[in-house]
């Protein structure tokens, strides 16, 4: 184990975080990069908060870091949180604060994703990486949501023509970086 300071981290837990699924550590093997494609933290709450399931919980990552490099917890890595499908058992989401395509997500005219990454909010990710492989002894893999979720989708403005579904964390991301920092493989779908 790294000597490694802790990152700063705020715990905001969501109030339906009780009723997300427990799952042990050593189950987790993946982080899941993705950005919100929302203009700032507030309402990336927001979404977070709203209940989507009959189980009482919604869609939501495990930490968001904004544009300053502040990190948040809103769900504990001991509990299952919605953020990307058919891996969320094993995974871990980060979300960073970016608008990606907001707030036109699938309109064709709209695919561009030209927010970049502040340094900032980049170190601070890498902080928060190393953190997490320093103590999840399964972890192994990181991946981009549209490496994992590849399904196209209607487009809003053209029935006849497909988008992705999810294009995060985009073109943008500074993958290089980030995988030059931390011992982890990347993971496609």
């Amino acid at each position: 184990m790294s000597h490694r300071a802790l990152p700063s981290i705020d715990l905001q837990p969501l109030p339906y975080v009780a009723k997300l699924s427990h799952r042990p550590r050593e189950d987790i093997d993946l982080v899941v990069i993705h950005c919100t494609e929302l203009p700032d933290l507030a309402m990336a709450r927001e979404y977070g908060e709203r209940v989507l399931y009959d189980s009482g919980s919604g869609n939501s990552g495990h930490y968001y870091i904004d544009r300053d490099g502040s990190i948040v917890e809103y769900v504990p890595v001991e509990r299952m949180a919605h953020h990307v499908s058919g891996f969320n058992p094993r995974s871990i989401g980060i979300e960073l604060v970016n608008t990606g395509r907001y707030p036109h997500w699938l309109d064709s005219r709209h695919q561009a994703m030209d927010e970049p990454y502040p340094d900032k909010q980049i170190a601070a990710l890498i902080d928060l990486l190393q953190h997490l492989c320093d103590t999840l002894p399964g972890l192994q893999f990181i991946a981009g949501h549209e490496a994992l979720d590849t399904r196209q989708v209607e487009a809003s403005d053209d029935a006849e023509r497909q988008v992705p579904r999810k294009r995060d964390p985009g073109p943008l991301f500074p993958w290089p970086r980030v995988l030059a920092a931390v011992r982890l493989q990347t993971l496609t779908g």
